[in-house]
């Protein structure tokens, strides 16, 4: 992004932006009353408990607890940023998305994405047109890609000469600039030249489809086999996976994802209809390459050949995955025979096998107590016990939920522990909308408040209570925020407030507040200024408590013992 993107903008996409048309695109509604109902997109169940609200612009699941606005649903389900998202939104509505110049977003990186595009069409012709290229044409014929796995995945070719993409595409200093930037050229002893020569060019591009660099794999004799890009300015190798954006063309939300080693691995078993797999640029797994593995399906499959270096390296994308592993996110791993890997395995055996190969993987629970048992003597007390020592510090880099609890109880069930007690939850199934209460009942003031201030925005516009704001109470600095908000700008919607605060934190408590259940609100202003003077009461109460503590402890001053004397016939009064 070339700059920050105004908050009025946000505001006025929102404000024109109808959420029931947004994910009735994707998700099948039905209308259910006042809103629409659907079975959750984001977890499994019979019953529909997603609600899409019209009046609040936004979405609530009483079944797993996802809700937020249009641009939630889409950075939720359609997996895009923050600003992708905004600009899915505006394009929708035929809106250009305008940007402030802001520095804080650091520079602009358009022109190196437009030369690495350049370069992927440049080596795309090449592929077809170049003297050289049957050389590459017969390789890529030889492990089996059609001319339409190539097309997807836009393959090309790199002829052997020095300066084929400088002279095509370095027209002057800056478009040579762009080349040195982008790694597509580099220079040794005053001389510049191409660094990817006579190879199978392999364009890697990230999520939303551009090309950030490239891997080439030699035709020739010589060294490195394959050769990646250098780290850039928007490639980096401990982020990318190559693939991954042809498996979301594929399926928006696969099921798993494969990760396997090399990029003839992906394009190899794309041939065969395995369109999920996605490989690391030759780095090991990262936690960044996890996360993003995450945000695009809730199950990863690693494929690792079955020798001593597949398995060690198995091990350390599970260490990797450990922290990783929230409720809902599964980890599996598949070794391969000893010899073969992805291409090779499926040719032989064909994809309905390899699929099977697949299903079979090791769950990570699965192979993290065999390795460690593979380690100890589980018939003695003393192996089980040295078991319990391997485990634990592995076990303690989980995150707290329902996956880190049954395994510490799976880990107490191997070595011969009484399990410790797990809090066990109840069945799940969708939650109801609990009864209507009565004004206040149930819900502390301040979220009240607040809950009743999203919901229903035009309740700060009437002249309202003083005195609640000298409280020192979580919330009321917030409460006080939203209030100014709302008269700043009179008819802001409630999806537009959750969006316009910057802090993560305090958005998905607006968002929760947004949707939670206050009873009747035919008069939502009466109730919100009910709220107030309730609050205003225990501000003066707390003060006038705090005075007479302090009388007994010390003097008060002319001013102090005159406010008391206002508190005390207030309160009275």
């Amino acid at each position: 992004m070339p700059g920050a993107i105004p908050q009025h903008f946000i505001d006025e996409l929102l404000a024109r932006t109808d959420i029931v048309d947004v994910i009735g695109r994707r998700v099948p509604l039905k209308k259910a009353g006042r809103e629409f109902q659907a079975c959750c997109p984001f977890h499994s169940e019979k019953t529909p408990s997603f609600t899409v609200s019209p009046t609040k612009q936004f979405y609530h699941c009483f079944g797993c607890g996802a809700h937020g606005t249009a641009l939630g649903f889409l950075m939720e389900y359609d997996r895009l940023s923050f600003p992708e998202a905004v600009e899915e939104l505006a394009a929708s509505q035929g809106l250009e998305v305008p940007h402030e110049a802001a520095f804080a977003q650091g520079p602009d990186h358009r022109p190196l994405y437009e030369i690495l595009e350049q370069a992927g069409k440049l080596y795309e012709r090449q592929l077809r047109q170049h003297k050289d290229a049957p050389r590459a044409v017969d390789y890529l014929r030889g492990r089996g890609v059609s001319g339409e796995i190539a097309a997807t995945y836009r393959l090309g070719y790199a002829p052997p000469g020095w300066d084929q993409l400088l002279s095509t595409l370095g027209s002057d200093d800056a478009h040579v600039r762009q080349l040195a930037d982008a790694g597509l050229i580099t220079e040794q002893d005053g001389k510049r030249y191409d660094r990817l020569r006579d190879r199978i060019i392999f364009p890697i591009r990230d999520t939303r489809g551009r090309i950030v660099g490239f891997g080439g794999r030699l035709l020739g004799d010589g060294k490195p086999k394959y050769l990646n890009s250098p780290e850039t300015p928007v490639f980096h190798k401990g982020r990318e996976l190559y693939g991954l954006y042809e498996a979301r063309q594929a399926d928006g939300h696969p099921k798993h994802l494969l990760v396997v080693e090399g990029y003839m691995d992906v394009v190899a078993l794309a041939q065969f209809g395995i369109l999920n797999a996605v490989a690391t640029l030759g780095t090991a797994t990262t936690s960044d390459h996890l996360e993003k593995l995450y945000r695009a399906t809730p199950e990863v499959v690693f494929c690792f050949d079955g020798d001593r270096a597949g398995r060690d390296a198995a091990w350390k994308a599970l260490q990797t995955a450990l922290p990783l592993m929230r409720d809902g996110r599964q980890a599996r791993f598949l070794f391969l025979p000893d010899g073969e890997d992805p291409d090779s395995l499926v040719r032989k055996i064909g994809a309905e096998a390899f699929a099977g190969e697949i299903a079979s993987a090791l769950p990570l629970s699965t192979y993290l107590f065999e390795q460690l048992s593979a380690q100890v003597d589980m018939q003695s007390i003393d192996g089980r016990a040295r078991l319990g020592e391997l485990a634990r510090p592995l076990l303690e880099r989980l995150p707290g939920g329902m996956f880190r609890d049954m395994m510490q109880q799976a880990l107490h069930e191997r070595i011969g522990l009484n399990a410790p007690v797990v809090s066990e939850p109840a069945a799940p199934q969708p939650r109801r909308r609990p009864p209507a209460q009565r004004p206040g009942g149930g819900i502390p003031p301040i979220r009240r408040a607040v809950a009743l201030l999203v919901q229903c925005p035009d309740v700060a516009t009437q002249e309202l209570p003083g005195g609640w704001e000298r409280m020192n109470a979580p919330g009321i600095e917030l409460l006080s925020r939203l209030i100014d908000t709302v008269k700043a700008q009179p008819g802001i919607s409630s999806a537009a407030i959750v969006e316009r605060w910057e802090d993560a934190e305090t958005r998905q408590l607006l968002a929760r507040l947004a949707v939670l259940e206050l009873g009747v609100l035919d008069d939502s202003a009466e109730q919100f200024r009910g709220t107030l003077l309730r609050l205003s009461q225990q501000q003066r109460r707390d003060e006038c408590d705090a005075l007479l503590s302090k009388s007994r402890e010390e003097p008060l001053s002319r001013e102090e013992k005159q406010r008391l004397t206002e508190l005390l016939r207030a309160t009275d009064a």
